[in-house]
C-alpha cells in the first residue's frame, strides 16, 4: 500500500501516544489523538483507514489492536538493518538512541574519516574507515544509511555511498543531495521544523 508521507508520520505519532497509554485504557478515542497532535478529529478517522482498523462509536479504537494493527503497516517489526556515516556529535547522539530498535531500524555501524575516531565504539557500534563500507555495504547486505557529515563533505560522501550500494540515504546535513535516480533520499530538515514550529502563531 503507497502511504503518503505525511499520513506516515502521524501513524508514528499515533503510534507513540498508544506507547504511554495506561494498561486499563482498553479504547482510545480519534478525539483524544487529535487534541494531543493538534490536528482534527476527522483527519484521524482519515489516517487510520490506512490500517483498516474501525473503531466504535462512542467508545474509539481499540488500543492495543490498533497498535499492532499500525505496526504491521508500517513494518516496525521487520528489522532495517542501517549504517551511521559520520561519527560526529549527531551521528553519535543517533547511535545512541536505543529506541530506534522499537520500530525495525538496527544500526550496525558508524563510519568516518577521522583517524581518531575509527576503532572507537559508540553505545557499542564501532566506528569504521569510510573506505570499508562497500566491503561491509555488500558483505552484510546493508541498503540504508543515515547521513550526519558536514554539509562540505555531504554531496560527495553520498555519491559515494551509491556507488557502495547503498539504495537509501536519510540525510540529516544541509545539503540537497545530488545522487543518482536508484538511490532514494530522505531529507531531515530539522531547521525547517524548528521555524515551522517557532512561526505557527504568526501571521502569513
Amino acid at each position: 500500500m503507497n502511504i503518503p508521507d505525511k499520513v506516515v508520520n502521524r501513524l508514528t505519532m499515533y503510534h507513540f501516544i498508544l506507547e504511554d497509554i495506561r494498561d486499563d485504557e482498553k479504547y482510545i478515542s480519534s478525539t483524544k489523538f487529535a487534541n494531543l497532535l493538534n490536528i482534527d478529529n476527522s483527519q484521524v478517522r482519515k489516517d487510520l483507514k490506512y490500517v483498516d482498523n474501525q473503531g466504535k462509536c462512542r467508545v474509539g479504537f481499540e488500543a492495543k489492536k490498533l497498535k499492532k494493527k499500525i505496526e504491521e503497516c508500517l513494518g516496525f517489526k521487520k528489522t532495517k538493518d542501517v549504517f551511521i556515516v559520520g561519527a560526529g556529535n549527531l551521528g553519535s547522539a543517533l547511535a545512541k538512541y536505543d529506541s530506534f530498535k522499537d520500530y525495525g531500524l538496527n544500526v550496525l555501524a558508524m563510519f568516518d574519516k577521522d583517524p581518531k575516531k575509527i576503532g572507537t565504539f559508540v553505545n557499542g557500534k564501532e566506528v569504521f574507515d569510510i573506505s570499508k563500507i562497500a566491503n561491509l555495504t555488500k558483505r552484510l547486505n546493508v541498503e540504508v544509511a543515515i547521513l550526519t557529515v558536514p554539509r562540505e563533505y555531504a554531496e560527495g560522501v553520498a555519491n559515494y555511498l551509491a556507488g557502495s550500494g547503498i539504495k537509501y540515504i536519510w540525510n540529516f546535513t544541509t545539503c540537497i543531495l545530488d545522487v543518482p535516480k536508484n538511490v532514494k533520499v530522505w531529507n531531515e530538515n530539522l531547521i525547517g521544523s524548528f521555524l515551522q514550529f517557532t512561526n505557527t502563531d504568526k501571521e502569513a
